[in-house]
């Protein structure tokens, strides 16, 4: 195998990253919480999806010269965080929707009560697993990482501005804003987390991990008008229907390709000056991976 071919390496390391999160889950607080609130969060964390966060943590770590096991708990904990938001982003009061990686939403398959609680347990657990390691500069810096990208000026505050935004006003500055704080900020932690587990500096790679990050949603937002309820495992045209900002809303499918391909083109020769041999790591055509993807 090409070790610089990201789809064969990812599908090489989803089993590692399946199998850290089982681990971590069974030695946290979990194993001893109600039995329904412990169905649904496994139900949630354990039902697949690219593991493209914990990808990104180990990775980050690799390629500035750390031990990438160090950044599992890292990888652990942004999935963790993620998968909270998949369960409350799923919510009727939310997006509303019945089916999230081919199976019925939290909330469908429990009740909406329960989904509310597991996500919020997902949401402590991250931070737990966190502090479960030894390295307390490290865990602290980690921590603020995760917190800022997962709240009021992160993830949390991207869907706030993604529920006040309108398709009808909304222009590309904004839907861009709503992409970097909503989906970037996170991805670009997951990333940066691994660089700290290698007790290296993340800021050189700031600018690099949120051009992918808006590079994922760009291509969610493309998907979601293009591809079907089977190809992603979730309910496709939901965007649209929900009168949401996205690329498409403020460019049209073709120009919001073009916008695509200019992020990936830009997060390749971001990637080529800060890595010494880049066409030795799965990183060198992640961007590439991001922009085919179809789901």
């Amino acid at each position: 195998m090409k070790r610089n071919d990201f789809d064969l390496w990812l599908s090489e390391f989803q089993p590692f990253a399946e199998e850290g999160l089982r681990t971590a889950l069974e030695a946290s607080s979990w194993a001893h919480a109600p039995q329904k609130l412990k169905d649904a969060i496994s139900y949630a964390l354990m039902s697949g999806g690219k593991r493209v966060r914990p990808a990104l943590a180990y990775l980050g770590c690799e390629v500035v010269g750390g031990n990438a096991e160090m950044a599992r708990p890292a990888g652990v904990a942004v999935e963790m965080i993620h998968t909270y938001s998949l369960i409350h982003d799923d919510l009727p009061c939310m997006d509303d929707d019945s089916l999230r990686r081919g199976q019925a939403t939290v909330h469908v398959e429990f009740d909406e009560a329960t989904a509310v609680l597991a996500g919020d347990a997902l949401q402590s657990l991250g931070f737990e697993i966190l502090a479960h390691q030894s390295d307390a500069a490290m865990v602290q810096i980690q921590t603020q990482q995760l917190a800022v990208a997962g709240g009021p000026t992160g993830m949390v505050g991207g869907q706030i501005l993604d529920i006040l935004a309108s398709h009808e006003t909304s222009d590309l500055a904004e839907v861009c804003a709503i992409h970097q704080s909503k989906t970037a900020a996170l991805l670009a932690c997951a990333f940066q987390m691994g660089v700290v587990a290698a007790s290296k500096d993340p800021e050189p790679w700031r600018d690099y991990s949120l051009t992918l990050g808006c590079l994922f949603q760009a291509t969610d937002d493309l998907l979601d008008a293009t591809a079907t309820t089977a190809d992603l495992g979730k309910t496709a045209g939901k965007d649209a229907e929900a009168g949401k900002a996205t690329l498409v809303s403020s460019l049209g499918l073709e120009e919001g390709r073009q916008f695509a391909e200019n992020l990936a083109q830009r997060a390749k020769e971001e990637f080529r000056r800060l890595c010494h041999s880049p066409g030795d790591s799965p990183l060198y055509n992640l961007p590439d991976f991001l922009l085919s993807r179809c789901r």
